[in-house]
């Protein structure tokens, strides 16, 4: 069996920013989650983890996510929407594709209508907002996987080391919030953010034997969230297959004061600089725990 994996979850730009000072606050301790023999990301975790991958320092992918948002507060990278974005229809999208009624990639497709309709800056404006870490970039030596889903049919890829598809291009697909920002066109076909298939999809690690999961999560809105439960039954499932395939897993997940600093909309990229302090407080809360367990 394959010794450890690493997989990092979808969370938008709060959630990036979340994860990459969580990263650094646990190497500060001794744990570092570049020496991952594979890292898997979805969105966000996409981001994060092609970096790790490659041997990027946590140091210093907080020092950039602090002198980006220090720059432009609540500006994307390479132009971006508002803060604020509407995620109202997305999230019902969402709840019907991953709700079990009839089959998952329809749902997913219909997902995929829904992005190819969406306003959203152009393919190439929204990929270049992954040059200042991607651009030019080779896979990684060691393993790396990023998700994404297919617009027409719904079908769930992994782009990896053997893809063929440019390091920038796989982030950004894995990447692509339907509705918020464009599908990216891979081999003549358009793909969005994998997270619509699973915000974390853990399962892809069995076969690992340590897997150490990393799920991000916001406020909770005063009205009942219809993704909630979807979602952790979603996140039990993946976990219940690392373990059948006898792996062991850790989950870390933001602690009560990071989700405080997130608010309701991980979209809002003005929470940047608070979530990357709020990573870093609670990687080296968390490094004791997790010290045997990553050796």
């Amino acid at each position: 069996m394959s010794r450890r994996a690493l997989v990092l979850g979808g969370g938008g730009p709060v959630g990036i920013a979340w994860e990459t000072g969580l990263a650094a606050g646990l190497a500060e301790h001794g744990i570092d989650l570049r020496e991952a023999d594979f890292t898997v990301g979805t969105s966000a975790g996409s981001a994060v983890g092609a970096q790790l991958a490659l041997g990027r320092s946590p140091a210093d992918m907080v020092a950039a996510i602090k002198g980006q948002a220090a720059a432009a507060p609540a500006s994307a990278p390479g132009g971006g929407p508002a803060p604020a974005a509407d995620l109202t229809e997305l999230m019902r999208l969402m709840a019907k594709a991953g709700s079990g009624g009839g089959s998952a990639e329809a749902a997913r497709a219909e997902l995929g209508q829904f992005a190819l309709r969406a306003q959203t800056p152009p393919e190439e404006t929204f990929i270049a907002g992954f040059g200042r870490t991607l651009s030019g970039a080779a896979w990684p030596t060691r393993r790396f996987a990023c998700t994404a889903v297919d617009t027409s049919d719904g079908s769930f890829v992994t782009w990896d080391n053997d893809s063929g598809v440019p390091l920038a291009a796989a982030v950004a697909s894995s990447c692509s919030v339907p509705g918020i920002f464009p599908p990216i066109t891979i081999n003549g076909r358009r793909y969005m953010d994998g997270g619509m298939r699973s915000a974390t999809n853990i399962d892809l690690a069995a076969g690992y034997e340590v897997v150490l999961a990393v799920v991000v999560r916001a406020a909770e809105a005063a009205q009942a969230n219809p993704m909630a439960e979807v979602s952790r039954q979603r996140l039990e499932a993946e976990l219940d297959a690392v373990r059948k395939a006898g792996g062991a897993v850790e989950v870390i997940t933001p602690d009560d004061a990071a989700v405080a600093v997130f608010g309701l909309n991980l979209m809002d990229f003005s929470r940047r600089a608070g979530a990357v302090e709020a990573g870093l407080r609670q990687g080296r809360t968390e490094a004791a725990r997790l010290k045997a367990f990553w050796k």
